[in-house]
């Protein structure tokens, strides 16, 4: 029963291993709070939300190290895996009861009409520099982002559109390394930072179909494209006393990422087409020593893969409570505006900071039953 979405799972799995997730903040800190972090971020954090906040420390830091972060998202929220299980048993159904496989064939097809299934994964390391001349942060950051979804043939006898009709598999991912760059000036009287984040892209894509009983992992492993790219990131922040506001502009040169082509329903050739696009987010909330509270808005829509509906356009709020810089706690909230019917995704997390000697931070997010995800970090300060 179980055998098909195990293998989907490992499909989707096996395709991401060369990134151990695009403009993922990937996390825990900043995902536990709803995935804010334009001005809430740390300096070590910096890249990944903002470069302008790398110049924004406190005095005692002079360096430190988030070694790694790693976060994983599924969602299946419309029960795909289990209505592939369903159409692969209907299928080897067929030879011994046909009436009943054409039966809970077309129940399965009709329930997988329109649906998806997806996992984001990703991971980061950080050294940061802080100075009061030019603050460093040298990050790598690596993400994916996999789809799953039907493609059925257009037949009309229920058990050869069954048997016809293929399951894709798309996904891309980017490895990327680069330096954060910034600075803290008072202009006019006040107070702001800016900051850039040059870094090298190195981008995959897969792209694989096969039908309902007949997956392969190794042909999946066989049809990546991949290409090295040059991106760039921007931030700026104004802030008076514990009040912030702030800007980032993420991946600033455009590129759509196309895979190899992948024989699909009906023996159709296919290619799937990502783009990689800036991100526009601006942000506020209120910074104090042992409490922040901050709000981010996407001012753009990011669309990704042409032939998902994977668009994001993200409002995300979050807070933390620090307990005498030993533990924090840490709710949040976000909603994809790009949908009008999405669901909302709450998150939770706590932070370990055992007299300052190094910061756990653990993290769960919940959408509902079939969409969940978790991060993790570990880091030092010196």
């Amino acid at each position: 029963m179980y055998k098909l979405r195990l293998s989907i799972a490992a499909a989707l799995v096996v395709s991401s291993t060369f990134s151990v997730a695009g403009s993922y903040g990937v996390e825990a800190r900043g995902s536990a709070m709803g995935g804010t972090g334009v001005v809430a971020a740390n300096y070590l954090t910096a890249p990944f939300y903002n470069p302008a906040l790398t110049a924004i420390y406190r005095r005692n830091d002079d360096a430190g190290m988030l070694l790694p972060s790693a976060g994983l998202v599924y969602n299946d929220e419309d029960g795909l895996a289990d209505e592939i299980d369903a159409l692969s048993d209907a299928i080897k159904l067929a030879s011994s009861d046909a009436v009943t496989a054409a039966t809970n064939a077309q129940l399965a097809m009709d329930n997988m009409d329109g649906t998806d299934a997806k996992l984001e994964f990703g991971g980061a390391v950080a050294f940061g520099i802080p100075n009061p001349y030019l603050a460093m942060n040298i990050f790598g950051k690596a993400y994916m982002e996999s789809f799953v979804t039907p493609n059925f043939s257009s037949d009309t006898d229920t058990l050869t559109r069954a048997q016809n009709s293929f399951i894709e598999i798309a996904s891309v991912g980017v490895a990327e390394a680069g330096i954060s760059i910034a600075k803290y000036q008072t202009v006019l009287g006040q107070h702001m930072s800016f900051g850039i984040s040059p870094k090298l892209q190195r981008v995959y894509s897969y792209a694989y179909a096969a039908s309902a009983t007949n997956y392969d992992l190794q042909d999946l492993m066989d049809n990546k494209n991949a290409e090295t790219t040059f991106n760039i990131d921007a931030g700026a922040m104004w802030f008076y006393g514990p009040f912030r506001v702030g800007f980032s502009a993420m991946n600033l040169i455009s590129r759509d990422v196309e895979s190899e082509p992948v024989l699909t329903t009906g023996g159709a050739s296919k290619t799937f087409t990502y783009k990689i696009q800036p991100q526009y987010t601006v942000g506020a909330g209120l910074v104090f020593d042992y409490f922040t509270i901050s709000a981010d808005y996407d001012l753009t829509e990011d669309t990704r893969f042409d032939d998902f509906e994977d668009n994001t356009q993200w409002l995300k709020a979050g807070l933390e409570l620090d307990i005498m810089r030993q533990l924090q706690l840490r709710g949040g909230y976000k909603k994809n505006m790009a949908y009008e019917d999405s669901e909302g995704t709450f998150t939770a997390g706590i932070g370990l900071s055992p007299l300052g000697l190094f910061e756990l931070d653990l993290t769960v997010s919940y959408t509902n039953e079939d969409a969940m995800g978790g991060y993790i970090n570990f880091l030092t300060t010196y």
